[in-house]
């Protein structure tokens, strides 16, 4: 089982599950030329998906066209279940910056064969993600603002402000779906601004002020 680091603590979180949102910004949804919509889109990926800073994104043979996909990831700090959203918040152990690297084609052949994206999203190494920031140490959790750059070139800016869903609704509507345990990962959705990167880019996502991930492409 893998495991992320926690910043200034002396032990590791081992990863359960991860779940992932799709089309949890406005504009991202309108770039994908998909739908709205109006309950929480969720897929997941196996832990052995992660990848921690400075290792490098692999492209499986299977695919020509991947995508990244820069996201704000909760990490969940105890066992819950039917959890309501005033008391989501209690289960947030803390905040990293992720990826949902995405092999777009396979995804894009799956959606037009009504078939599970699975392969384009839980290949080895789509899941890279940064130290977990706890939540005292989080000096607002209504402003956490994220970026990420491609070869040092700005290309995705998105905000905690701008989801259609927020951590803690997602964190709710979840639990009474899935029993919530200590280590799951949330990655709460990316927004506009997703695109291709090739073998020798460096792709960096960083939730401003806290942390960092850099991370070079390569190719199987």
């Amino acid at each position: 089982m893998k495991s992320v680091r926690i910043r200034n603590k002396d032990y590791t979180l081992q990863v359960s599950k991860i779940f992932c949102m799709g089309r949890n910004y406005l504009e991202h949804a309108r770039e994908m030329r998909a739908e709205v919509p109006d309950a929480p889109v969720v897929f997941m990926k196996p832990s052995a998906a992660l990848l921690t800073d400075g290792e490098d994104i692999v492209r499986p043979p299977i695919s020509k066209l991947m995508h990244f996909e820069s996201e704000l990831v909760v990490a969940i700090g105890k066992t819950g279940s039917r959890v309501s959203p005033i008391k989501a918040r209690e289960y947030i152990l803390g905040y990293g910056i992720g990826l949902d690297m995405t092999l777009r084609d396979v995804q894009d052949e799956a959606k037009r064969k009504g078939l599970p994206w699975t392969t384009a999203k839980g290949f080895d190494t789509s899941a890279p993600i940064s130290e977990i920031i706890p939540v005292d140490q989080i000096i607002n959790k209504q402003e956490l603002d994220f970026e990420c750059r491609v070869n040092s070139v700005p290309r995705q800016r998105g905000s905690v402000k701008n989801m259609i869903f927020s951590p803690e609704y997602i964190i709710s509507f979840l639990s009474f779906i899935f029993t919530l345990e200590e280590g799951d990962l949330i990655f709460t959705g990316t927004p506009e601004g997703v695109g291709e990167v090739n073998e020798g880019d460096i792709v960096e996502a960083e939730l401003l002020g806290y942390t960092k991930i850099t991370h070079k492409v390569k190719v199987a």
